[in-house]
């Protein structure tokens, strides 16, 4: 990753009032950014690019807000399959983001660490096999197949599986956001553990588009 971001975050202090309200209410985990309070964190990278484009940024937000705080997948769950996407893409910033909140959602050290290895890790219950099965159909052939889906749905209500797809959908959205505005790493951010940070040389990229697997 070059040094320079393709698309720089906007610092705050570069924001107009209307685009800070416009974000405002829209996830509770930003506002406390958003304040302009001297105690408030630092920005992070991600707020800083949907920065660029206030009206864009609250409709993702308020979307993003149900998926994180008023979803129907429990979190747990919702962190495996988006840690999946994330390393599957490549996205450097997901990965490491999502990191914190698998962990602080009840994935250990050791199962983040098998998210990069896939569904056959041997650490996997059948029903984390399950999910993380489901998120590389959706990447790879961009449906569920049918023995998955019968599976998912053998436990799963209905709102829970549309969920799941929209999962998938929208970190596979902001990994390509991610990737291609060049987001680093938020300067402040919590460190990760040892061994569960990025690492591309071990990356497991998505099947390339000749229809020749790549490994993983």
């Amino acid at each position: 990753m070059p040094s320079d971001p393709r698309l720089p975050p906007l610092p705050l202090e570069q924001w107009d009032d209307d685009a800070r309200e416009l974000l405002r209410g829209r996830v509770g985990m930003a506002d406390r950014y958003l304040s302009g309070a001297p105690d408030a964190p630092p920005l992070p990278n991600i707020l800083g690019v949907l920065g660029h484009h206030p009206d864009l940024a609250a409709a993702w937000l308020a979307y993003n807000g149900l998926l994180l705080e008023r979803g129907t997948v429990e979190p747990r769950a919702r962190e495996l399959v988006i840690l999946r996407v994330a390393w599957r893409t490549g996205s450097r910033y997901e990965w490491e983001q999502h990191v914190r909140i698998a962990l602080r959602a009840g994935m250990s050290p050791e199962q983040i660490g098998a998210v990069r290895i896939g569904p056959d890790a041997p650490i996997w219950s059948p029903p984390d096999a399950l999910l993380v099965r489901a998120a590389d159909e959706l990447l790879d052939a961009h449906r569920v197949t049918d023995d998955t889906w019968r599976a998912l749905a053998a436990h799963r209500d209905a709102k829970e599986l549309l969920e799941l797809l929209f999962v998938v959908g929208s970190y596979l959205c902001l990994a390509l956001v991610f990737n291609s505005v060049e987001l680093a790493p938020d300067p402040n951010a919590e460190p990760l553990p040892a061994g569960l940070a990025f690492d591309s040389t071990d990356l497991a990229p998505l099947d390339r588009a000749d229809g020749e697997a790549s490994p993983r």
